[in-house]
């Protein structure tokens, strides 16, 4: 009987260290927890993550100037007086010729085709109806500064960021404060502003506020 007693009381002493044990267990997790919450928080996004993503993000929005040339008709997509020929071919890029009332003649000028290849990601390609395409980036955005990093948990953040356009040289006859584009009236000033990629690129700086989410491959643009 005594040896029953004694066994029985190892056990209960056994037993009693299981929930213990499990308290323990969960409490560390918790404080392991929250020590990583903390850690992820403090490390947060340097500014050179957050300025590689900023820049690539920048570098997909440049301003570019779409038209054609060859014989071109009045469209859905595209009028053939629209003013951007005109413009092109007051810049001397373009020669553009009447036809009738709702179709031109645009032909590429030497300079033009000196001046469109010399930019990079310029592009240019033949249509079915023997016209040419062209693809002209006139300008491009430079990150200026990072304002502020916000961070909202350990996978979130907020971050401000000033840039400003740099226009190359046919984007500067697409600066809607220059002379070229202040000679239009107010209505085909409005329609290459809407349309034909002109803006005011010399004007001051411009704020821009982007949020970012981490996942198991780092830093990125939050779709949220």
């Amino acid at each position: 009987m005594p040896e029953l007693f004694e066994q029985e009381v190892a056990m209960e002493k056994r037993s009693s260290w299981g929930p213990l044990l499990l308290v323990m267990a969960l409490v560390g997790c918790i404080v392991g927890g929250i020590g990583y919450y903390a850690f992820e928080m403090k490390k947060g996004i340097s500014q050179e993550q957050a300025t590689a993503i900023i820049n690539e993000q920048l570098k997909e929005r440049t301003a570019s100037v779409h038209f054609r040339t060859g014989k071109i008709q009045s469209g859905m997509a595209e009028q053939a007086k629209d003013p951007h020929y005109k413009l092109l071919a007051k810049g001397g890029y373009l020669e553009v010729k009447d036809v009738s009332w709702d179709t031109i003649n645009a032909t590429l000028t030497p300079a033009g085709e000196k001046a469109f290849s010399a930019i990079p990601g310029f592009k240019k390609w033949e249509n079915p109806d023997k016209t040419w395409s062209y693809e002209v980036p006139v300008a491009t955005r430079e990150l200026v500064k990072i304002d502020t990093i916000e961070l909202s948990g350990p996978a979130l953040a907020k971050v401000v960021y000033t840039w400003k356009w740099v226009p190359n040289t046919v984007g500067e006859l697409f600066d809607a404060s220059g002379s070229a584009i202040k000679s239009f009236n107010t209505w085909d000033r409005g329609k290459l502003i809407e349309k034909y990629a002109a803006d005011y690129y010399h004007s001051e700086p411009r704020n821009q506020t982007l949020r970012l989410t981490k996942g198991d491959k780092g830093w990125k643009i939050s779709n949220d």
